[in-house]
């Protein structure tokens, strides 16, 4: 659709009214600044959903679909409304047996995160205006249409989580109810059943699709929506994966996450220019090097503990320093464990620059160049403001969804996250996943990495799925596919070019049976 014609043409309001078995409740906890249970007596008036009518263009052919924004309601079965829960639904038009076309549900993470990246950033038809590399153009954040949307292959329906985006516990209620590994996973599962059960898609085949923690829900979904619902899935898509958050928890005594971000860090080193030329000709080689590395002589050196020798250590310690581009002076004095947190502060402190978590190819400036770790994310800051101004101006202009509460892009009023379901331990859902996959011969998962990932590091989802106990058949349904950029590999424009593709060709096989 031409840039200068109209966006959206409002069609018709609708309401919905639906039941939720009401989760666990829990223990109410105070947070900084305004409490949940504050937000939920504001008591504001809920819009009834806006549906309007648009175009795209993708792969050079001209859709017509429906956008469809709004709020689901979660009651108890007496009828009390426990929760609104916000979603974007986007269904293609002149489809000659809807019922029977894909769908999938698509969410972020955080916990605390709305759909926002996935929603603006990947895969509906509308996408946040980056350069190619991935970088924010100057304020205020702009959209685009994405000809890499995935609405070519299937319907997509962008959830948020209560408390992020517009969803809001009700007047009342305490928003913690609902902030917590299992009742996230009850709340998000009922709502995608109402939303199956009122657009009649039982018969639909049924995809999920999450980012970073929303891995972690994907994986929990996929086995409460079969167990709990008899909703059985054709596939998972998971972006920048954690299932084991023992592969990233830099606790004393933990040394798994030390061993699996070391090929993230000398990923890097390489773009940052701080290997050696050996290492600087090719990536994915210098990568196969360092992982040979992390998973043989490194481990068994920390393994061994204070009982290393001496020479050992200086052993060890030269080819750490080679590989992530740190002093070996200094990698001696983290005992040959840097943590991330010291990483990205230290790679360029010599120059005053630090790198991202989000994304290690974004670069920032302290005040400090002293501390011990960055004041702020400068991948996340860039990608922040553009986000929230476009999906603020979007939901209200484009889709004519008009609601004067904050959109919550990314809060921290859902913490503390409760995991009292592995109190003691370290959530890990992976069992989850292969139990669902054991249960449904038909279910497949692909697996979205960035190099460049310091949040959710690839060699850590590698990991993972090496140590889930798949024999081949298993196996076989797993694919992985890399990308030179970091946890949001989509704003680099040839990765969601390449993301696209083999998304598309992953739902083709998915869809074969």
């Amino acid at each position: 659709m031409p840039e200068d014609l109209p966006r959206h043409r409002v069609l018709r309001p609708l309401t919905a009214l639906f039941v939720l078995l009401l989760p666990a409740v829990a223990p109410a906890q105070e947070d900084p600044g305004e409490s949940a249970q504050d937000a939920a007596t504001e008591s504001p008036t809920w819009p009834e959903a806006a549906v309007s009518r648009h175009s795209v263009t993708i792969g050079g052919r001209t859709l017509d679909y429906t956008a469809e924004a709004g709020t689901l309601e979660l009651t108890e079965e007496q009828g009390d409304v426990k929760a609104r829960m916000f979603y974007t639904a986007y269904t293609l038009d002149g489809v000659q047996d809807p019922a029977r076309r894909p769908v999938t549900f698509t969410f972020n993470g955080g916990p605390g995160s709305s759909s926002v990246w996935l929603h603006l950033g990947a895969f509906g038809p509308r996408i946040v205006r980056m350069d190619d590399e991935g970088f924010p153009l100057p304020p205020p954040g702009a959209l685009a249409d994405n000809e890499f949307s995935l609405l070519d292959v299937t319907d997509l329906v962008f959830i948020d989580p209560v408390t992020t985006g517009y969803s809001r516990a009700a007047k009342g209620e305490d928003d913690h109810q609902y902030h917590g590994f299992e009742e996230d996973v009850e709340a998000v599962g009922e709502l995608i059943r109402l939303w199956t059960t009122k657009n009649e898609r039982w018969s639909s085949p049924k995809f999920l699709c999450g980012e970073s923690y929303g891995t972690t829900r994907a994986a929990g979904l996929a086995g409460h929506l079969q167990s709990r619902h008899g909703m059985y899935l054709s596939g998972i898509v998971l972006v920048s994966s954690i299932l084991n958050f023992q592969t990233a928890r830099f606790d004393v005594g933990n040394d798994l996450p030390h061993i699996l971000f070391l090929p993230t860090f000398a990923a890097t080193a390489f773009y940052h220019g701080r290997l050696d030329a050996e290492l600087s000709r090719d990536l994915e080689a210098t990568l196969r090097e360092v992982e040979e590395f992390a998973m043989g002589e490194y481990t068994l050196a920390l393994m061994r503990g204070s009982r290393l020798s001496a020479a050992a250590r200086a052993g060890i310690a030269t080819k750490l320093a080679r590989y992530t581009g740190l002093s070996e002076e200094y990698v001696l004095a983290t005992n040959l464990r840097v943590n991330i947190r010291r990483f990205v502060k230290e790679l360029r402190r010599d120059e005053r620059i630090t790198v991202g978590r989000l994304d290690s190819r974004f670069t920032g400036l302290d005040r400090d160049a002293a501390g011990e770790g960055y004041e702020f994310d400068p991948s996340y800051a860039a990608i922040q403001g553009p986000f929230t101004a476009a999906a603020n101006d979007y939901f209200r202009t484009e889709l004519g969804y008009e609601n004067d509460l904050a959109y919550e892009i990314l809060t921290g009023r859902v913490h503390p996250w409760n995991y009292s379901n592995v109190e003691g331990r370290y959530l890990n859902v992976a069992e989850t996943l292969r139990g669902a996959m054991a249960r449904n011969r038909d279910l497949d998962v692909y697996v979205a990495n960035g190099y460049y990932d310091l949040a959710t590091p690839y060699f850590a989802t590698q990991y993972t799925f090496d140590h889930l106990s798949l024999d081949t058949e298993y196996s076989d349904r797993v694919t992985m596919a890399f990308f030179p950029a970091g946890h949001m590999m989509y704003i680099q424009k040839d990765s969601l070019a390449r993301l696209k593709q083999s998304i598309a060709a992953f739902y083709a096989r998915a869809l074969e049976r």
